[in-house]
């Protein structure tokens, strides 16, 4: 004969779960995370096109120079503010991102009216000479200047 258990509930103790209470922190939680993270992923977006774009000026004024010098001829950079692209002349044009602010300083000559600003490096080192700012939007970024005896290319840091 088989016999039958009369079914019991399991004790309190052994039934676990979580508590409204927690639910409700948890939530808060993810919540909190969704508003969060894509203000973190905008400030990290602006920040990679900030140092990407001084990283390919500061390059590209660096390559002119050493065109210049090793083939024996004018080179010339162009940052066209209007259009917000750069390039070496001949070469691969590069955009200047959204977000960024771009102001030149050159000679009168070297500004076309479509403002398109050149520095024009030469054969024997030396260059036109100007500076570039890249700007980020809260204000601070980098002057890039170029020296017009030497043609050399350096930063400094600008503050708002």
């Amino acid at each position: 004969m088989v016999s039958v258990r009369p079914w019991r509930a399991a004790p309190a103790q052994h039934l676990r779960g979580f508590t409204l209470v927690e639910l409700l922190v948890v939530f808060a939680i993810g919540a909190l995370l969704v508003a969060l993270v894509p203000l973190a992923y905008d400030k990290l977006r602006e920040g990679t096109a900030y140092r990407n774009t001084l990283r390919t000026v500061i390059t590209e004024l660096r390559s002119a120079r050493e065109a210049a010098r090793a083939e024996g001829r004018l080179v010339r950079f162009e940052m066209d503010l209007a259009a917000r692209r750069f390039a070496v002349v001949g070469r691969t044009v590069h955009p200047v991102p959204e977000p960024l602010e771009v102001r030149a300083v050159v000679g009168r000559e070297l500004l076309s009216a479509d403002q398109v600003a050149s520095i024009v490096f030469l054969p024997q080192g030396g260059a036109t000479g100007g500076s570039l700012d890249i700007v980020r939007p809260s204000g601070d970024g980098t002057r890039v200047r170029v020296d017009w005896l030497t043609g050399r290319v350096e930063w400094e840091p600008l503050r708002p």
